[in-house]
């Protein structure tokens, strides 16, 4: 797996990532879904850069102009809730793509002792496919594992990109030994420190999903 760090160069999205981390900031819900989503729209770019491209003929009212485009089927999947600001942002610059969904959580305590459940999943078929998996939070990296497994039942994806805002070192070694093929790379805007106790990310952020549309009451 390839790792593509996007916070190691100096750009806007800098200043996204720091409004998404600081308390006095993360009060506003629509900044902070909206900053996710803008994140989205710089890592999209820059991902796009890796699709495969042939040239077309674009009738224009006056002529043709023959124009790259990209060839890929993409599918953007996301884990719910905490990923759906980030989710829209790679919908709004692959707007013609699919979307999958999956819902997934995981019981609180240990990072030595974490249960991942999975309640539900809608994808179209991925056979061949150019598979956008994109969560706000690589902590340990089982969720998403578990996620693109499911997935799975309904095809295989020719390339996998693995889309994150904030990624744990924990988590990167853990998808890099699920994910061992040069066909699978992670992007990230930021690179933090460790995981807690209790598998949070350090520092971090706290809850996305919390952050982005309010705390959860467990049925459980």
């Amino acid at each position: 797996m390839k790792v593509i760090n996007m916070g190691r160069s100096t750009s806007v999205m800098n200043q996204f990532v720091a409004e998404l981390r600081d308390v006095n900031v993360q009060g506003n819900r629509p900044q902070f879904r909206n900053n996710l989503t803008r994140i989205a729209h710089a890592m999209a770019y820059e991902l796009s850069r890796t699709l495969t491209f042939s040239d077309k003929d674009i009738q224009t009212p006056l002529a043709v102009k023959t124009m790259p485009t990209y060839d890929d089927h993409i599918v953007v999947g996301t884990v719910l809730r905490a990923g759906l600001a980030f989710h829209q942002g790679f919908m709004d610059v692959f707007d013609t793509a699919d979307s999958a969904f999956v819902a997934a959580y995981r019981e609180e305590g240990s990072k030595d002792d974490l249960k991942i459940h999975l309640e539900y999943m809608a994808a179209p078929q991925l056979e061949g496919a150019t598979f956008l998996l994109v969560d706000p939070m690589l902590a340990t990296g089982g969720s998403l594992e578990l996620a693109y497994k499911a997935f799975l039942n309904n095809g295989c994806p020719a390339k996998l990109h693995i889309c994150v805002v904030i990624a744990a070192p924990e988590g990167i070694e853990h998808l890099q030994k699920a994910f061992p093929s040069d066909d699978v790379t992670l992007w990230t805007a930021a690179i933090d420190d460790c995981l807690n106790d209790q598998a949070y990310i350090v520092p971090g952020l706290g809850d996305a999903g919390d952050l982005s549309f309010g705390p959860k009451v467990s049925s459980r």
